[in-house]
């Protein structure tokens, strides 16, 4: 288990992290997100005690990380997968991990069959792809057979099939009992992958809920109607005061009016040809929640063409 309280980071005048609070659960994958420059990196830094809190504590197991007697074992990390000397072979990285954390030698050879890296182990790390050296991160995340995992954007660079490697492993760790923690910015994994979210904004916790709640909470849906007779049913419904707004070809009512739309129409011998829920994803739910907290806005396409 992780706990975070009220931990503040600041360097100088800035401040990098806000007294936030939040507890990251053994048995689920818990995704934390947050806009360039939010915090994530620092909070995760302060966690693995590798930047010292301004004040508040985080705890891992109710205690310090620093203070882990076998850190390895307690807990695996990936933050920066590159951190690995270039020159030095994926076998021997991992080996000079596990000694130094008083590892069996036998986990070198099952982390690297984990990560599917058996047959390129000999190779030095400098030449891996930017996929293979996440996947030789995460196997040293996981040598100490640790009950927390905290994974920095662990899909950065990886293929499809590594893609579904690390959400099938998230969660496999999870259903083991173990605490999972993973900071990403495809929101369209994350709505695959985690259970409970995190969102941070400028320091601050925006959201703390399951992914399900987070999307209820913070996204829109409404009833997509198409209809050969679209004027006249658009004039139906608002004589019966539904809210109707007008997409092309289409027509746009609450969610909570479908059935309505179905019985209104079939009373009036309307034909439908579309009727449906619409939903809008995580990415919609967290572009909507962060708006303020992010520092750069992007044109949209028809912006940039209209400049």
């Amino acid at each position: 288990m992780i706990q975070v309280r009220t931990l503040t980071k600041k360097f100088g005048e800035a401040t990098a992290v806000d007294g936030i609070d939040f507890t990251v659960r053994p048995g689920i994958v818990t995704g934390f997100l947050g806009p360039n420059g939010a915090g994530k990196s620092t909070t995760m830094r302060m966690i693995l005690g590798l930047d010292r809190p301004t004040s508040g504590s985080a705890l891992v197991n109710g205690r310090r990380y620093i203070d882990a007697p076998a850190p390895l074992r307690e807990v695996g990390a990936l933050l920066e997968a590159h951190a690995v000397h270039p020159g030095r072979p994926a076998r021997d990285h991992l080996r000079w991990l596990a000694a130094s954390n008083g590892l069996p030698a036998g986990r070198v050879d099952a982390v690297l069959e984990q990560a599917g890296l058996t047959e390129v182990a000999g190779q030095r790390a400098g030449r891996f792809s930017l996929g293979m050296g996440q996947r030789l991160g995460i196997a040293a995340a996981l040598l100490g057979d640790p009950s927390v995992i905290v994974l920095d954007e662990p899909v950065n660079g990886l293929d499809p099939e590594g893609i579904r490697w690390i959400r099938g492993l998230a969660r496999r760790l999870a259903a083991e009992g173990r605490t999972v923690l993973i900071s990403s910015h495809l929101m369209s994994e994350m709505a695959l992958t985690a259970d409970h979210l995190l969102v941070i904004g400028r320091g601050r916790l925006l959201a703390d809920c399951s992914t399900q709640d987070f999307i209820d909470q913070h996204a829109t849906s409404y009833v997509r109607v198409r209809s050969p007779q679209a004027e006249a049913l658009d004039r139906l419904l608002a004589d019966h005061g539904l809210k109707v707004t007008v997409h092309g070809d289409e027509l746009r009512v609450p969610a909570t009016d479908a059935a309505r739309v179905g019985d209104l129409a079939g009373g009036a011998g309307m034909t439908l040809h579309e009727l449906t829920l619409m939903r809008s994803s995580l990415e919609d739910a967290f572009m909507t929640l962060t708006a303020d907290s992010v520092d750069y806005h992007s044109q949209t396409a028809t912006e940039g063409a209209a400049a």
